[in-house]
């Protein structure tokens, strides 16, 4: 016996497929729309849906987009934005979607550096689902664990363990607002990689809908599954509902510091010894490198400064014992030290100014935003003095240009590659994050700013890693290739070109894992990972 509301359903989809093709931009979205609201038990409020027609389209749309170049006018937008309020809706819109052949987005936390989880270069028509109202943070000191929702961010998860335990903390980014659900997908390095490793080596469990609309945690996915999400980027295998993450513990009382040197003050040859010492040092110690212009005091002349910008994880003395013996060119001093709550250690490290309460991590609010092109490189050698002198020469006819060199050594060197899809591990001496960022909407300024970084990034091919020239899969950067665009399978030579930036040769077993688990390439993007027989 058919039901009411499944015989409506089913007329929907026959109708919505069979006119597709002809179907105006009203239709889909109405067609989406009707589907979730005739198969839901409880339909969501109106206020999930937004159309561009809707007063809060725009706003919904912007509010966690951190690339404002993703945003711009010219920038595909989705024909809906829905935001779920429980599981159960996500895998009602995956279900629909499947059904209505719409291509789905997901955001947790809108920190894609080309924006892929909210825009689409690709040609299919799509739909937006927005994460930002799941957000529940659950921590259970007793088991050493908690569950976190994947639209909640990292400064929420930190907030959250800290109002449970001071001496307890999560493994995960030092951006404040990246989004839980996507950060992890990526490996979710911050400042105590070098301690406990990756996020996702410390994460338990998880929970995922995958295309038929099925919800699965790590035994029901499955032990190939759930490597491949740990690692293997965002949007290839399903949707990510939340995360099970270890706690480990941190002292009561951290030490930071941020210490300047210009070019004036030797900054070559102290950035020169920090390749050999960063990665090699105490395993406490988390010391990056913020690398960006400057005007010399009381004058028009730029000159580039480089910040040492640090997390100790232990008091002040024993952290200026270890600095005096490993890298006394820093000329590290106890003034330039602060002692401080591991929680408030965070705000420090994401660049808070000290009148900022913790309180704001509640708010989810991104420190800064602008229109920006990213890209990542790692290096496996030291990078020699004339090599850092020919990065200053461009940095110097560059406007807005920035650089964060990250260490690695501790423990992500005795992690082996294959344990997660991240494979940048042993033998990594740091990351090299490279960002040009401008001001204004232009597209001549967009023009010449793009040829900046790719001029430093071709430049920089002799210091880096080589065959493959690494990347950080969540700095996603689509000059590396791109899927076909229509939306039609991509051959594993092509997706190579990415696939092993990214993962080396974890990417084959990415896409056997894909293969399996998501035969009809339902979750696709501009680089997710192909289907296809190896």
């Amino acid at each position: 016996m058919i039901h009411d509301s499944t015989l409506l359903l089913l007329l929907v989809l026959i109708v919505s497929v069979a006119h597709f093709s002809s179907a105006s931009l009203h239709h889909t979205q109405h067609s989406f729309q009707l589907c979730l609201s005739s198969t839901l038990t409880q339909t969501p409020n109106t206020t999930c849906f937004f159309t561009p027609k809707t007063p809060n389209y725009t706003l919904i749309l912007n509010t966690t987009a951190q690339n404002l170049r993703c945003i711009t006018p010219s920038n595909p937008k989705p024909q809906l934005i829905f935001t779920p309020l429980n599981e159960k809706h996500i895998q009602t819109a995956v279900i629909c979607a499947n059904k209505l052949r719409i291509q789905l987005r997901f955001r947790s936390g809108g920190h894609d550096y080309e924006g892929i989880s909210y825009t689409s270069a690709m040609d299919p028509p799509f739909a937006l689902i927005d994460l930002s109202k799941m957000r529940a943070v659950n921590v259970d000191l007793d088991d050493n664990s908690l569950w976190v929702e994947a639209g909640a961010t990292t400064g929420e998860l930190y907030y959250k363990v800290a109002q449970k335990s001071t001496t307890h903390a999560v493994v995960g980014g030092l951006c404040t607002s990246l989004g839980v659900g996507g950060h992890f997908t990526g490996g979710a390095y911050g400042s105590m990689m070098r301690k406990y490793g990756l996020g996702v080596d410390n994460a338990l469990d998880a929970k995922i809908i995958n295309a038929k609309g099925e919800i699965l945690d790590r035994k029901s996915m499955g032990e190939d599954a759930f490597w491949a999400i740990r690692g293997g980027g965002g949007g290839s295998y399903g949707v990510i509902v939340s995360w099970k993450l270890k706690l480990v513990p941190v002292p009561a009382t951290v030490t930071v510091f941020n210490v300047p040197r210009t070019l004036e003050q030797d900054a070559t040859k102290i950035l020169y010894k920090w390749q050999h010492v960063a990665p090699n040092i105490d395993d406490d110690l988390f010391m990056r490198v913020m690398i960006q212009n400057i005007n010399l005091p009381n004058t028009t002349k730029r000159t580039v400064s480089t910040t040492y910008n640090a997390l100790f994880l232990g008091g002040v003395d024993r952290l200026l014992e270890i600095m005096n013996k490993s890298f006394p060119e820093l000329g590290l001093e106890k003034s330039d030290c602060s002692e401080m709550s591991w929680l408030e250690s965070v705000m420090f490290i994401a660049g808070f100014p000290k009148t900022v309460p913790t309180t704001f991590l509640l708010s989810g609010k991104p420190a800064f935003l602008n229109y920006f092109k990213a890209k990542s490189d790692f290096v496996r050698r030291p990078i020699p003095k004339r090599g850092m002198e020919g990065i200053w020469k461009r940095f110097l006819k560059e406007e807005i240009p920035f650089m964060i060199w990250n260490p690695y050594g501790g423990m992500m060197g005795r992690i082996s590659e294959s344990s997660t899809p991240f494979p940048h591990r042993n033998g990594v001496l740091f990351k090299i994050q490279y960002v040009n960022s401008w001001t204004v909407n232009d597209e001549q300024a967009m023009k010449k700013h793009y040829k900046w970084i790719r001029k430093l990034y071709r430049y920089m091919s002799r210091y880096v890693s080589k065959d493959p020239r690494e990347a950080y899969v969540n700095y996603r950067d689509l000059d590396l290739g791109m899927n076909e665009k229509n939306g039609d399978n991509t051959s594993f030579v092509k997706a190579s070109s990415w696939g092993r930036s990214y993962f080396k040769d974890n990417f084959i077993k990415l896409v056997k894992v894909k293969t399996e688990f998501d035969p009809d390439n339902f979750f696709r993007h501009e680089q997710s990972i192909p289907i296809g027989s190896l």
